[in-house]
């Protein structure tokens, strides 16, 4: 050893500081496969998205268009993409999606490759493009840019003639991947109604064109690859709800999958989290006679969805002057301050956390509690094997105040693991679960002021690894329950 090194050595000695084994850092746990990756995990964190539903259908009053409607029709008169994005800051939402063409085939761009477009409308003299309308507005708002790109389409002829339509479709796609900077999300279905031309998407060239354009985006569809559909139009996800399925036992577009795509698959080999599409209205397109549905129900349906492992997508849509309703902007704002009303508030907070184990330095039980999705508890590998897991949290005496929700998350970025988990407070079971994810919301029956909460937990392939235990009182249960 050479003289520099020995006086750093006896540097070291002489301050106390040798570091031992004991006090080395403990490794994390072997991820529980298949888990997220970074575009996925950061998508789930959204938590509540935004859904424009707005073309031809506003104009004729109808949700699903013939595909013969005139360019004409298009005609708003004061349409400005700005006030769209305040009812998506209204909602709280981080992603707007528009649907940039429907079923009818109507194009919100200047598509090269038909005249079924904007450019052919007497909007702005046919010199505007909707998409770099709302791609600007959302991008300076600090809000990432989704788009919808019906499959099906009724106007265009080569529709039903496989490779021309895919082709044609293909090159659309490339004009709203290249055109308008970073897209985050892009929406694929595989509606086709009856009696129409039967037609096969080449669902596989679509992906890895999208891959190949944006790396970062992620792709919906009812089989991903990387979200889900929910398997129903009313934002509610099953009581049991798993981000992992097989995709390959998936064919988009088919009847009979909803099922399983609302529940998940426990032994899915494929990380496909679902999206909860719901529209604040009765329809996804604006209608005269309707309204927003009123906020207990917005409520119930946030619940239904995000705090049954989901992202709310909740659609607005604007009307035939090209604006959201200010009446469903005073919604969203009303849903937005109920969550933070709610949920603003931890009443866990300076509570005294144990668990049935910890798996070292970093994996403490005192992490559920910290505000931090990249902190967990994590217990000993030999612990609950037989009689589950748990962690408990002790309240301080001096501010045990009543609550009626429970908020419990996973740590998702090393896989879901929770199969059943049950919640005891003073001993006494109040919510009974299965699946967590990456948040399980239980609204009690009435509110509790228990001194003790203890979170029962059994899993799947591994232990669990909690992130968070939240309480909270909502207000608004009574009308929600």
């Amino acid at each position: 050893m050479g003289g520099a090194s020995l006086l750093r050595l006896a540097a070291v000695l002489a301050a106390g500081m040798v570091v031992t084994v004991a006090e080395a850092a403990v490794p994390p746990p072997l991820p529980v496969l298949p888990i997220p990756n970074a575009a996925q995990l950061a998508w789930q964190r959204r938590e509540v998205i935004m859904f424009f539903h707005f073309g031809m259908n506003t104009f004729t009053d109808s949700e699903v268009g013939t595909g013969a409607e005139h360019p004409s029709t298009f005609a708003p008169s004061a349409l400005n993409a700005t006030q769209w994005m305040d009812a998506a800051v209204a909602a709280g939402a981080s992603l707007a999606i528009l649907v940039a063409k429907h079923h009818d085939g109507f194009c919100l761009w200047p598509s090269a490759y038909t005249a079924h477009s904007v450019r052919a409308s007497p909007w702005h003299g046919g010199a505007s493009d909707l998409v770099r309308e709302f791609t600007d507005a959302a991008h300076s708002r600090g809000i990432d840019a989704g788009l919808y790109l019906s499959p099906w389409d009724r106007h265009d002829e080569r529709y039903g003639r496989e490779v021309e339509y895919n082709e044609y479709y293909l090159a659309q796609l490339h004009e709203l991947l290249t055109g308008y900077g970073r897209v985050s999300e892009i929406w694929f279905d595989g509606a086709q109604g009856k009696n129409v031309t039967k037609m096969t998407y080449h669902f596989q060239e679509w992906f890895q064109t999208v891959r190949q354009l944006q790396g970062a985006i992620n792709i919906f569809s009812d089989a991903g690859p990387d979200v889900r559909w929910v398997g129903d139009e009313q934002g509610s996800a099953g009581p049991t709800c798993w981000s992992t399925v097989n995709r390959s036992s998936i064919t988009i577009g088919d009847a009979g999958i909803e099922e399983y795509l609302n529940a998940g698959d426990p032994r899915g080999t494929d990380w496909v989290p679902p999206e909860c599409d719901v529209s604040i209205r009765p329809g996804w397109f604006w209608h005269r006679n309707e309204t927003a549905k009123p906020l207990s129900q917005l409520l119930k349906i946030y619940y239904n969805s995000v705090g049954r492992n989901c992202v709310l997508l909740l659609n607005a849509p604007p009307n035939t002057t090209g604006l959201v309703e200010d009446a469903d902007i005073a919604r969203l704002r009303e849903f937005r301050a109920a969550l933070t009303r709610i949920f603003g508030t931890d009443l866990a907070k300076g509570s005294a956390a144990r668990a049935s184990s910890e798996r070292g330095v970093g994996f403490g039980a005192g992490n559920v509690l910290d505000g931090s999705d990249d902190t967990y508890w994590a217990p000993t590998p030999e612990d609950g094997r037989r009689n589950g897991y748990w962690i408990e949290l002790r309240r301080p005496a001096a501010s045990v105040r009543p609550f009626n929700v429970v908020r419990i998350q996973e740590h998702v970025a090393l896989g879901q693991r929770v199969e059943r988990h049950q919640v005891f407070v003073d001993g006494v079971a109040v919510a009974t679960g299965t699946t967590v994810g990456h948040k399980r919301l239980h609204r009690l029956a009435r509110p509790v002021a228990g001194r003790t909460v203890k979170v029962w937990l059994a899993a799947r392939r591994g232990v669990p690894l909690v992130s968070a235990v939240g309480l909270h009182l909502d207000p608004y249960a009574t009308d929600v329950m």
